[in-house]
């Protein structure tokens, strides 16, 4: 299964635009992890363009909160239609194993020992600063992370969370992640 792991960063926020819709969100900078390739693929927004045929070749997307924010507002930019192509949202599954949602800096430090390098906060600073590279290698980070933490779970059938003091695992039904879905009608953004 070729899988893409992305995440996004935004150029504003939510109490800026008075919406809870991630669609109303403009993005700053993306960044895009091939498991074909083993390559990571860090664009502005100006060059967004450049992921299309990157994501087009996917079985699936593969992100954190991806169902709620990164798709639908990828969406936004998108030529054809996002939702075409398999989601594994990381943390929707932990929402059904847990009953409850967790930050993936809460998950990535109990499951693989990593951390987050800042927040969504903090790049829209340094959007509004001009400082990109930072936007791209926090941006790019985030999806390490979330690589690793997919990875963990696709081996070992859970992650985990700290409780406390103490670590606690999350079963997680991954079986429906290796499927492949055959009913796909993708819209693609390049000629063939």
């Amino acid at each position: 299964m070729r899988y893409i792991v992305f995440d996004l960063e935004t150029q504003n926020l939510f109490q800026e635009v008075g919406s809870n819709d991630a669609t109303a969100l403009d993005i700053s900078v993306a960044t895009v992890y091939d498991s074909v390739e083993d390559k990571y693929t860090t664009v502005t927004i100006d060059e967004i363009e450049k992921l299309w045929p990157i994501i087009e070749k996917a079985d699936a997307l593969v992100g954190y909160n991806s169902d709620h924010f990164d798709i639908p507002l990828l969406n936004k930019y998108y030529p054809g239609d996002l939702t075409q192509i398999k989601s594994i949202d990381i943390l929707a599954d932990i929402k059904k194993s847990l009953g409850r949602r967790l930050r993936l800096d809460s998950v990535a430090q109990a499951t693989i020992g990593a951390k987050k390098s800042a927040d969504g906060l903090q790049a829209v600073r340094w959007w509004r600063e001009g400082n990109i590279k930072d936007i791209k290698k926090y941006c790019e980070q985030d999806v390490k992370v979330t690589k690793e933490v997919f990875e963990y779970a696709m081996k070992h059938g859970h992650v985990k969370f700290k409780d406390g003091h103490r670590k606690k695992e999350i079963p997680l039904d991954t079986a429906h992640w290796e499927e492949k879905d055959d009913d796909v009608a993708m819209t693609h953004s390049l000629l063939f």
